[in-house]
């Protein structure tokens, strides 16, 4: 039996600062704009309750590397 090595994928590149700010406000946005549906029939219950703050998040990233805020852009740099 043969047993090939397999090569690490590459990683990817590192979200920016306006990237991490972007998906920070996103985050904010989405947990405002998402009802709570812990009184309905199909909640997930505890669980449920407890990652979806995880999943928010992953929203937001998905949204903010589709879309550019123009956040990045409003910093202020200081040396």
């Amino acid at each position: 039996m043969k047993i090939q090595m397999m090569t690490p994928r590459p990683l990817p590149p590192a979200p920016s600062s306006g990237d991490r700010l972007e998906t920070a406000f996103l985050t904010e946005m989405l947990k405002i704009a998402m009802p709570d549906q812990s009184g309905t029939p199909f909640h997930g219950g505890a669980g449920e309750s407890q990652f979806a703050s995880f999943l928010v998040e992953q929203h937001a990233a998905a949204i903010a590397a589709r879309i550019d805020l123009r956040l990045d852009s409003r910093l202020e740099v200081t040396p």
